[in-house]
């Protein structure tokens, strides 16, 4: 809101701080103290990275403020805006806890409950807010696909690792790190203000699991894992109503309208409208009937609340440069766009269960830092 980069640095550093005292506030609990120490690193590493992609950035410009730095990116060197972008991308996906800057977040888990909730709703979206900040700086830069493939690599390997857990602040983690990765994927994507929705929806939703976190471990039995089925029928009504709901969203929104980047979202949302349409047509608690009636009903709701907002938020940052800047079709775009998808059917088809080093791989990678996990208990033993 001060516009000043000093400023900005300062809070940045200071919201660290405080966020790593939050995580360590248990000074008796040997676990907390290592999750802080460990955290702390991180949060000071994200708080350089921003320190070298602006403060050169502002000394070469001679503007110390994030608007004066945007009317004058066409004028600075691209090696400089290369750096900085580079830099600034660095302090955003540290954040936000992308791979492999991942497992600050896993070892957070010492934090009370409402302090994970804050941390979860709130901390960790302050990456997407910086990257709008900036947009300017990382279209002038060509650094969007970066962006693009770091958001998409960290998404599948979060929504798998996910898949592994048993604790439920730890599933929550790492559906916070995919979730976090998807708003990645977006501003690399050139959709800035679609960016800050999802994370303001992200933040409602996240905060609400956090908070109910308890009650669902207190409903929790042992289950069988069902086994995705589906009969030919069944197939139509999912991909009919996939495809209505991507028609319904690019309308609504006008993304996905032309053939650019926009159209790969579009694409996605496809797929989460099949997946919610499956599940409903799956559920043997519902009628023939209903099973035609409740998806149109869910998703035109969904996609009518998430337009209002998405339009709201666009009128809102419209002073903003280059918020919403859809970008062509690049193959890079397309192949890892194809990666993402194959990734996201393996893992929804458990094809990842046949590979026992697949399952060991994504287990390691999941791991909190050793020292933040029962190592003072075990001493004591």
């Amino acid at each position: 809101m001060a516009q000043h980069i000093l400023l900005l640095i300062f809070s940045w550093l200071i919201m660290g701080v405080l966020m790593a005292q939050l995580i360590g506030i248990d000074k008796d609990w040997g676990e907390a103290r290592e999750a802080a120490k460990f955290t702390q690193k991180y949060f000071l590493a994200g708080t350089g990275f921003l320190s070298v992609g602006l403060i050169p950035l502002a000394l070469y410009s001679g503007q110390y403020t994030i608007s004066g730095i945007a009317e004058v990116v066409d004028d600075i060197p691209f090696y400089l805006l290369q750096l900085s972008a580079i830099c600034v991308i660095g302090a955003a996906i540290v954040q936000s806890a992308m791979y492999p800057f991942h497992r600050w977040l896993l070892s957070a888990m010492t934090a009370p409950t409402p302090a994970s909730a804050l941390m979860h709703a709130g901390f960790v979206n302050g990456a997407g807010i910086l990257l709008a900040l900036f947009s300017s700086l990382l279209l002038a830069s060509d650094t969007m696909n970066i962006l693009f493939i770091v958001g998409g690599f960290t998404a599948i390997i979060a929504q798998f690792t996910k898949l592994l857990q048993v604790n439920v602040k730890q599933k929550l983690g790492c559906s916070t790190i995919a979730q976090m990765g998807f708003m990645i994927m977006q501003c690399g994507l050139g959709f800035f203000n679609a960016a800050v929705v999802h994370l303001i929806l992200h933040g409602f939703y996240k905060a609400y699991l956090f908070l109910s976190s308890g009650e669902e471990i207190a409903q929790t039995k042992p289950e069988q894992p069902k086994t995705l089925r589906i009969r030919p029928l069944q197939g139509v009504v999912v991909l009919f109503f996939g495809g209505l709901g991507a028609y319904l969203f690019a309308d609504w929104t006008g993304k996905g309208l032309l053939l650019n980047s926009g159209l790969l979202l579009t694409i996605i949302v496809a797929i989460t409208i099949g997946q919610a349409t499956y599940n409903i047509v799956k559920e043997q608690s519902l009628s023939a009937i209903q099973k035609i009636i409740v998806p149109p009903m869910l998703f035109i709701a969904g996609i009518g609340l998430y337009a209002l907002m998405y339009n709201g938020v666009s009128m809102l940052m419209a002073n903003m440069p280059k918020i919403s800047e859809p970008l062509p079709l690049t193959s890079v775009q397309i192949i890892f766009g194809a990666i993402f998808l194959i990734g996201f059917f393996i893992m929804k088809l458990g094809v990842y269960k046949k590979f026992p080093w697949v399952y060991v791989k994504l287990m390691n990678l999941s791991q909190p830092n050793k020292k933040s996990v029962l190592m003072y208990k075990s001493k004591s033993i």
